[in-house]
């Protein structure tokens, strides 16, 4: 069992609380997540306010996912990122370091939660994917998991107005990523990516669904269902 910290505890308390508050938050889907086991949840990235949002709503499920290195030079962050445990990845280049730690996090039963839109979204729309998630994905051997949400963009103007903001949560089914004994090829790896980023597409409203707005286009071939 993994031990969680009396200030992890705590600040995932506080900002399950506070955004409660500011949030009329749509949750109900989050209880398709399991509860125990290696998992890695995939998810659009439309503002600031999700990754804290979602990390603390899946608790006691302790969470972990990548974030820019250069954020640990600002003390605050430092201080938070170390007690949620998340993985520093030096962005522009092929950090190994940071994909063993996070293959390594996910096979002793962590969520490694990801975007693999790689940036946000300023528009809401769904962006083309990356394939960083793939190697993570085949290497650890764990089910993925969609996990969409949507309200989240609208949060600034709405708290400049005293508003609370309407965010919504949907949870797809699990899978897993299959290979079929293929070598894994750049173009495999992105139709890879591509064939989960549908899945999370489909939980979402049409106009959220951007480059994966044509659901016809989907295929599940490397998807195999749990």
């Amino acid at each position: 069992m993994i031990h969680i910290g009396l200030q992890h505890r705590i600040i995932s308390g506080l900002i399950k609380f506070g955004t409660s508050l500011i949030c009329r938050i749509d949750k109900k889907a989050l209880d398709k997540v399991p509860h125990s086991g290696p998992l890695i949840i995939l998810a659009n990235h439309t503002s600031s306010l999700e990754v804290p949002l979602v990390f603390a709503h899946l608790q006691p499920r302790p969470v972990t996912a990548l974030a820019k290195a250069e954020a640990w030079k600002n003390p605050l962050y430092n201080w938070l990122f170390d007690i949620w445990k998340l993985i520093p990845v030096r962005r522009g280049e092929a950090d190994m370091n940071a994909m063993k730690e996070s293959i390594k996090m996910v096979k002793d039963g962590y969520i490694f939660g990801i975007s693999p839109e790689g940036t946000r979204s300023a528009s809401a729309k769904l962006l083309r994917a990356h394939p960083g998630i793939v190697p993570i994905a085949l290497r650890s051997k764990a089910p993925l998991q969609p996990v969409a949400h949507w309200g989240g963009e609208d949060f600034g103007k709405n708290i400049k107005r005293l508003r609370r903001t309407d965010f919504h949560i949907r949870v797809g089914e699990l899978f897993y990523l299959d290979s079929l004994g293929e070598r894994v090829t750049s173009e495999v790896r992105q139709q890879m990516v591509d064939e989960m980023m549908y899945q999370l597409a489909k939980l979402l409203p049409e106009e959220y669904r951007g480059y994966y707005a044509d659901l016809e286009k989907a295929t599940e071939k490397y998807l195999r269902f749990a």
